[in-house]
């Protein structure tokens, strides 16, 4: 059979010509991937549409625009015009256009039939392509990599919070889903199979156990496999977790020729990872990270010079043999990569140890031939543990986590899990304790031991971690033929390998048989198999000595021997048992059991035994043990007397089993002197006794005169321990503010106390008592500037400062610069904090600078809020003010901010460096205005967004006119529908792999147990506020008949369309986009009907609020020092707003507006804003302009119908406020306005009636222009 009757993807030797083509290459020089075939979809902006084209035009799904998979088939061109821009610019490969083409991530489409087609069709395009271009080049042959996505599922998290082992997709679902994949890809001519953007490894593993079944099994010619992780964040993990070291160790048994990252991180981000993938694999290497981080709206601004520049230092330090480009990158960010980098050598792959066994959890765990004896936690096993099987048994899976965590507490450096118990299902069982588990990074980061005498258990295991994992085990006793099965098996995991001394004629016992079975063993699984030498490690069955029987005496001593000789003769393999087997005539005799374990081992492990199966708590040191019970164990183990085992039971009948361990008592605390309960209360924060400790401490007149000596005394002490613990990471702020809550109640009853002295002290000398603030480290003015009612954030930073001694002072909300400055002096302020949530904030804070500056104050200022930023402080209100004003970005960084600003010492170098950083962010600031271009007012509005406005069926109009207002809101109808995210991040709660965001911050082992304790504090908290209607909801929703004029949109009196009783007015974009961006020039009013068109349109507005009641009862909260109930009240008031927010909106698309009635989102869909139309609110980027709300409030009536209120600077009250103008047509979105230039802000000043310098300052960050 001739090459040409082979079938595309089984040709034979074609795979070899391939891979050694690039081997050759990529030790010649660096060889260049494409780019992002999304970024380039959107350049066509396809409509639902092209997307469908005439063999989709009645697929029953109601939306497929957005797979991109499926325009191989419907707009081949297109897809070919842009292999073909990416070749021409010097890529040497190009992937398939097949990210998402899996029956898994298809699904979502119902376009599961298809799969195949789409596979084998979008690469045959780009071999297609790939020929044309190389046929103009011939010098430089170009290449298809078959794309293979990680799906839209994950197989090592679960979907629920409430259940961890639940899984939405199966390792055997995967599996299937990706032979179809790769079988369509080859058979398609793909030369190249690349997995990537890998978040979960599991995934991966799946992927690459499909592809070797379509190369062992289905007969397709072997090619090159590229591997590509992603490291999510800068914690330098996986999403679920993995280390990039890690994921290396895998995935590497699928032997892929490149391994290396892509997407989540821009070039400068990504290098120290690609520097550890590198000098961690000795594969060759592929790079291709995002144009830079994406901005607010999810978009790449990097440029291709810029991204060029950012990966020339991956070129220079030597890490590429292979680069591209991801999210955000184009052909020309291709080229400017391939220009500046193609001198530069390739990078050499370095000489590994290929003797360690090198195995995973989430971390890497490395065992050398001289590296120390490694720990294999034993009591997960429900054979050898009646605790740990009682609860697998009950089902009590959690339970019998802590005893898999306790066993990595003491010193296992690997966990043996086993489930071979007649009651269990040990298949459901071992994956559903595994499943556990991943959810656990301090168990998790461990790797695993799958146990089982069930081979089908065993795989079970293996299909649910992600990790390298040690199988054990197998051996010959069924046979070679059964062996290699199951070796081969094991491999196709990416497992190491237990093989235990059995063959057909059964166990050896002596040393000899022993060692002859591993020998033959180690021959078939290297030679034949393919194993590394160091992935095979050999149980010679470590049997009980000292039961009664002579001929088990040696049993020890046939052990030792035969590890002698596998380190001899078998190079590289390691040695493991299970430690206990030795002991086990003494069951019950704990403390004797230790000591002969202990004994073993410090034998075996001079002979060789690499690992052993032990209970990691359960050992005793050898120079600890008795020397009388020392000479019996010794004894023992060599088999020297045989009276041993009588000596034995003597020696345990005498001195009796292992002392039991005491219970600590829960309040054992109580029981510490006055100073040490005081200070577990307040790192603790129980509140429960600090007001009769506290009482105690004061009535102590010898070590305490004054009530004040107990606040700078135990109390103090105890919160600098607290602000330690915050400062390092050990605890978390809800914990923090718990302690101040502990504090301000001891403090409270020790006021009148305090008061009393010093009314005394000035009865008595006519003088002022001492310093009240002298035991404080300095004092700090807090206030939400005027015109602005936000400050949970303020109150957090008040708190955290609190907590390190500083007296804080704080002003509330809308405090006017008088009021501020006042308070400063009156109370010798050392530093004033200045807080604001809304961009009017900005120019107030600006105008408090200039005011201290006036009247020649030299208090440094800090500036916090969501609005603010360093450079808005740099170039707006640090010039303004000649002492230092600082931007603060978190609560945790007040007080190193404050601390460095009331050092004597480092005061005035703190302040000169931070002098320096403003002035090279001004500079930068300046240089960014005279670089940017923007196009004339004009010019921008005849780029406009062009909407077909004659197509039926795209305006709709609402159900009724004018306003209705929402009455008798149930609060309890929103708890599905809040955003849980935003609450964490109010608490500085931030989770990493794999557990960013809700609700996967619970798994996270630094914060997760904190996250999860405030979880069900808030949700505590809300039962209280809907049980007793502590808050209240008020909303509104309106429509209005409308359309567009220019930049603007009338809203008309009724459907006559002919009074005008109000304008929205709208700001265009002017900032210059790329030349080849064929995005329009957004305006809001692009998205309503022009009147010109004649064609009737709408436009609607809702404002909601569940702030009512939020001041009264935070009053209370007050009274009773419980700042953390007061911030949780408002975080929560906060969410419900947003929750009802979402639910109003919801409510007008699918029933008043009506234009979405058959919709049916989750709430994670609503929330990732995946429905019709938009909410944009005045303020924010998409119309910056604050002043638009009172147009809103006045046609809307909201202050009359609902109470939300507009402060002078516009910000709404109660703080916890939402509102917003909405919009229907299914083009309209969300944009930012930008900076925009003079010519725009005249003209819309004319157009508004506004005097220009309102208008520029209400737009001051808008401004492309400085009016100074």
């Amino acid at each position: 059979m001739t090459s040409a009757e082979y079938p595309m993807g089984k040709v034979p030797g074609k795979g070899a010509k391939v891979l050694e083509y690039l081997q050759r290459t990529c030790k010649e020089r660096i060889m260049f991937l494409d780019g992002a075939m999304g970024t380039m979809v959107q350049r066509f902006r396809f409509t639902e549409e092209q997307f469908r084209g005439e063999r989709f035009k009645d697929h029953p799904k109601d939306f497929l625009k957005g797979n991109n998979d499926m325009l191989s088939l419907t707009q081949p061109e297109a897809i070919m015009d842009i292999h073909r821009q990416y070749l021409m610019a010097g890529a040497d490969m190009i992937e398939t256009n097949t990210f998402s083409g899996t029956t898994i991530a298809q699904a979502d489409y119902l376009m599961e039939d298809i799969v195949y087609e789409i596979n084998k069709v979008s690469a045959e395009i780009a071999k297609k392509v790939c020929a044309e271009v190389t046929a103009l080049q011939p010098h430089k042959p170009r290449f298809v990599v078959g794309a293979i996505g990680p799906t839209n599922r994950t197989a090592s998290i679960s979907p629920s919070v409430e259940n961890p082992s639940l899984r939405n997709v199966t390792f055997d679902e995967l599996v299937e889903a990706y032979i179809q994949q790769v079988e369509g890809l080859l058979d398609g001519g793909s030369d190249i199979i690349m997995v990537e953007t890998i978040f979960d490894t599991l995934n991966a593993k799946a992927a690459l156990y499909a592809i070797d079944v379509c190369f062992e099994d289905r007969g397709y010619d072997r090619c090159p496999v590229f591997v590509s992780g992603t490291i999510v964040d800068q914690s330098g993990r996986t999403l679920s977790g993995q280390t990039g070291e890690a994921f290396i160790v895998s995935v590497k048994h699928s032997d892929p020729f490149a391994i290396g990252l892509n997407c989540a991180l821009g070039a400068p981000q990504m290098l120290p990872f690609m520097q550890n993938i590198s000098k961690n694999t000795d594969t060759f290497t592929i790079c291709y990270p995002n144009a830079g981080l994406p901005n607010t709206f999810g978009e790449y601004d990097e440029s291709p010079e810029q991204m060029a520049i950012n990966v020339k230092p991956f070129a220079e330090l030597g890490l590429l043999n292979i680069v591209g480009g991801c999210c955000g990158t184009t052909p020309d960010h291709i080229k400017a990569v391939h220009d500046i980098v193609q001198g530069f050598k390739p990078r050499t792959p370095p000489v590994l140890d290929e003797n360690a066994l090198v195995v995973s959890g989430l971390e890497v765990y490395r065992k050398g031939d001289k590296d120390v004896f490694c720990n294999v936690g034993e009591r997960c096993n429900v054979s050898g543990s009646r605790i740990f099987a009682k609860k697998i048994i009950n089902g009590a899976y959690e339970e019998a986590l802590a005893i898999a965590r306790v066993q990595v507490e003491n010193g296992a450096q690997i966990i043996d899990i086993n489930m071979d118990e007649g009651l269990l299902d040990g298949k459901v069982a071992m994956a559903k304790f595994l499943n556990y588990i991943a959810s656990e990074p301090d168990i998790a980061r461990v790797p695993i031991m799958v146990d089982s005498s069930n081979f089908e258990v065993v795989l079970a295991g293996l299909k649910c971690a992600q990790g390298k994992c040690i199988v054990n085990s197998i051996s010959l006793k069924e046979g070679k033929e059964d062996f290699v099965k199951k070796a081969k098996l094991v491999r196709r995991f990416g497992a190491a390998v237990v093989v235990m001394a059995f063959d057909e004629e059964g166990q050896a016992v002596e040393c000899d048989r022993k060692f002859d079975i591993c020998k033959r063993s180690y021959d078939i699984l290297v030679n034949e198999v393919g194993f590394k030498p160091s992935d095979i490690i050999f149980d010679p069955n470590i049997l009980t000595i000292a039961t009664g029987m002579e001929e088990h005496n040696g049993y020890a001593l046939e052990f030792i021997n035969v590890c002698y000789r596998i380190k001899a003769e078998l190079p590289h393999a390691k040695i493991s048992g299970g430690v206990s087997n030795l002991s086990f005539s003494f069951r019950g005799k704990e403390a004797l059991r230790m000591a002969m374990h202990s004994v073993f081992l410090y034998h075996t492990i001079k002979g060789g035994m690499d690992m052993g199966i032990v209970n990691a708590g359960f050992l005793t040191i050898y120079d600890d043990i008795p020397k009388d019970l020392l000479q019996i164990c010794e004894d023992a183990v060599w088999n020297r007397d045989a009276d041993v085992t009588e000596k034995l039971l003597k020696y345990a009948e005498q001195h009796g089993g292992a002392a039991a361990k005491s219970v600590e008592e829960e309040e054992a605390w109580r029981q510490m002197d006055v100073e040490g309960r005081l200070s577990h209360a307040l790192v603790k924060g129980i509140t429960k006794y600090v007001v009769a400790d506290t009482e105690e401490a004061r009535q102590n007149r010898t070590r305490y005169p004054r009530p004040l000596n107990v606040i700078e005394g135990p109390l103090m002490s105890g919160m600098s321990t607290v602000g330690e613990l915050f400062g390092s990471g050990k605890m978390f702020l809800p914990q923090v503010i718990k302690s101040a809550r502990v504090m301000k109640s001891a403090v409270a009853h020790l006021i009148p106390f305090m008061e009393e002295e010093r009314l005394a002290n000035l009865a008595a000398s006519g003088i002022a008592d001492d310093d009240a603030d002298s035991a404080y480290n300095g004092v700090v003015i807090m206030a939400t500037v005027k015109g602005d009612v936000h400050d949970i954030g303020k109150n957090i930073v008040g708190v955290v400062l609190g907590c390190n001694n500083y007296k804080v002072i704080d002003l509330g909300v809308m405090c006017p610069a008088d009021k501020i400055i006042q308070a400063a002096i009156d109370n010798k302020a050392h530093v004033i904090g200045l807080s604001g949530l809304i961009t009017p904030s900005l120019d107030e804070m600006v105008f408090v600078a200039k005011e201290l500056e006036r009247r020649g104050l030299k208090i440094p200022i800090m500036i916090g809020g969501a609005t603010t930023s360093k450079m808005h402080t740099a170039v707006k209100i640090a010039p303004r003010y000649t002492s230092p004003a600082i931007h603060v970005l978190d609560a945790s960084r007040s007080v190193v901010v404050v601390s460095n600003l009331l050092d004597a010492k480092n005061r005035e170098d703190f302040a000169l460096d931070l002098a320096d950083e403003y002035e090279d962010l001004r500079a930068e600031h300046y240089e960014g205005l005279k670089d940017r271009k923007y196009y004339g007012l004009e010019k921008s509005r005849s780029l406009a967004c062009k909407i077909d406005w004659k197509q039926p069926g795209k305006t709709y109009k609402p159900k009724f006119l004018g306003s209705m207002v929402y009455t008798n809101i149930d609060l309890a109808s929103l708890i599905g529908h809040i955003d849980w995210n935003p609450f964490f991040q109010t608490w500085q709660l931030r989770g990493k792999y794999p557990n960013r965001g809700y609700p996967k911050i619970f798994k996270d082992e630094t914060v997760g147990a904190e996250a999860k304790k405030l979880f069900d504090d808030a949700n505590e908290m809300l039962q209280d506020i809907i049980k007793n209607k502590v808050l209240s909801a008020r909303a509104i929703v309106w429509f209005a008949p409308a359309n567009s004029v220019g930049d603007d949109i009338e809203i008309y009196k009724n459907e006559e369309r002919t009074e005008v009783v109000g304008k929205f007015f709208g700001l265009r974009q002017q900032a210059e986009k790329d030349s080849d961006n064929p995005e329009p020039y957004f305006c809001l009013s692009d998205f309503v009907a022009p009147k010109s068109s004649n064609v009737p349109d709408y436009i609607g507005g809702l404002a909601v609020s569940v702030g009512f009641g939020v001041d009264e009862k935070c009053e209370e909260y007050h009274k009773s020092h419980d700042d953390f109930s007061v911030i949780m009240l408002k975080a929560l008031a906060d969410r419900l707003t947003e929750a009802l927010a979402e639910k109003v909106h919801e409510d007008m698309r699918k029933d008043h507006w009506g234009y979405s009635a058959k919709e049916i989102l989750t709430t994670e869909e609503m929330l990732q804003v995946k429905y019709q139309g938009i909410r944009p609110a005045p303020g924010y980027p998409s119309q910056p302009d604050h002043t638009e709300k009172e147009t809103m409030w006045r046609l809307m009536d909201i202050a009359s119908l609902t109470g939300i209120t507009l402060t002078e600077s516009l910000a709404m009250t109660p703080a916890a406020a939402v509102s917003a103008v909405c919009f229907s047509h299914p083009e309209a979105q969300y944009f930012a306005v930008g900076k925009i230039e003079k010519d725009q802000v005249v003209d819309y000043a004319k157009r508004k009636e506004m005097p220009l310098e309102t208008v520029e300052k209400w737009l001051a960050p808008n401004l492309a222009y400085d009016t100074d």
